[in-house]
């Protein structure tokens, strides 16, 4: 690790898979990141848990999806109710919708491939320790497709106009900031950020926050 980068910009990982094989893969792709840090591993969703308690300093944990006694899934939902400031990066071989809805459902921040580049997986880790989403464009894909079938969901909705404030807030929405948050970044009170995102929900027929990311990602909003 370079010296050149402080303790506060580095990016702490945890890598969990039943696969130590993808491990070590994953730890040869990052090794000359001087960024990017391998602090803990884990085998197991148990394995993961413990690790998370032992290494408080993580960051992100990069989550493989298809794995025994407690799924990928099971896991990110416990990671972001027991240690909430972690992000959850999915990794996974296959991009079915509704892996990928499961994966956004649980509070995952990310879903990669298997068959990720160097350089996309040092992006999206980036991305989401900075509490930004990332979706390979296969993921990406497979959202928009799915909101497209024809006859799927009813009648197409119009495209709406949101305002730039709308924008900015629904890419915060998106990225699970808190009205707290959001009226901080954006230096206005938690009631007008209420207001906005309701706004926003009314005019985009949106039910929840999976319904904005999508909505977020057909629209190219999160970029």
């Amino acid at each position: 690790m370079s010296d050149a980068y402080p303790v506060s910009a580095r990016i702490n990982l945890l890598l969990v898979d039943d696969h130590q094989l993808v491990i070590e893969g994953i730890k040869t792709l990052l090794k000359n990141d001087p960024v990017i840090r391998v602090v803990a591993q884990a085998n197991t969703g148990a394995d993961a848990l413990r690790r998370l308690r032992e290494h408080p300093e993580i960051g992100v944990a990069i989550v493989d999806l298809n794995m025994p006694q407690m799924s990928g899934v099971e896991l990110t939902q416990h990671i972001r109710a027991s240690f909430p400031a972690v992000r959850v990066l999915a990794l996974s071989m296959f991009h079915d919708h509704a892996s990928v809805m499961e994966v956004l459902e649980a509070g995952g921040m990310g879903y990669l491939l298997k068959n990720t580049t160097k350089a996309e997986l040092s992006a999206a880790i980036a991305d989401v320790a900075a509490g930004r989403t990332h979706y390979s464009q296969e993921v990406g894909q497979t959202l928009l497709q799915h909101l497209d079938v024809p006859g799927q969901r009813g009648p197409v909705a119009p495209v709406v106009e949101l305002t730039t404030r709308e924008k900015e807030i629904l890419r915060l929405v998106a990225e699970e900031k808190s009205n707290h948050a959001i009226a901080e970044a954006l230096f206005i009170s938690e009631r007008t950020v209420e207001t906005h995102r309701k706004n926003i929900l009314t005019k985009t027929s949106c039910k929840s926050v999976v319904g904005l990311i999508q909505y977020a990602i057909k629209h190219k909003l999160l970029a």
